[in-house]
């Protein structure tokens, strides 16, 4: 389960984040999650609620935003939002898409105190 890997870095960035911004307790974490990450939201956020207790996350909110799957067609050059895992333009029927968004996980925003 790679999600404790990834809570772990998450967390070390919070704390790098705190230091660096004079903060001695972070009250909310806001992520965003693609869809074609890998990362499965609800171990991610077990993962959170399990270790954040021992640092200066505890008690936070932790809030994840799920990002559907945007891609750019080469052939008619439309920009989609897929709604489910079929690689298809919606517009010409063109397989040649690019991923534009919805493979990352990032660091939204952070509330300090």
């Amino acid at each position: 389960m790679h999600e404790f890997s990834i809570v772990t870095a998450l967390l070390e960035m919070c704390e790098k984040n705190a230091k660096e911004n004079n903060a001695t307790k972070i009250t909310k974490v806001e992520i965003k999650i693609g869809k074609l990450s890998g990362v499965e939201p609800y171990l991610l956020e077990t993962a959170f609620d399990t270790f954040k207790e021992d640092g200066i996350c505890a008690g936070c909110e932790f809030i994840v935003h799920l990002q559907e799957i945007v891609v750019h067609c080469e052939s008619c050059h439309t920009e989609a939002t897929l709604t489910q895992n079929e690689f298809v333009c919606p517009t010409c029927k063109s397989t040649d898409l690019r991923v534009i968004d919805g493979e990352e996980m990032y660091l939204m925003h952070l509330e300090m105190e």
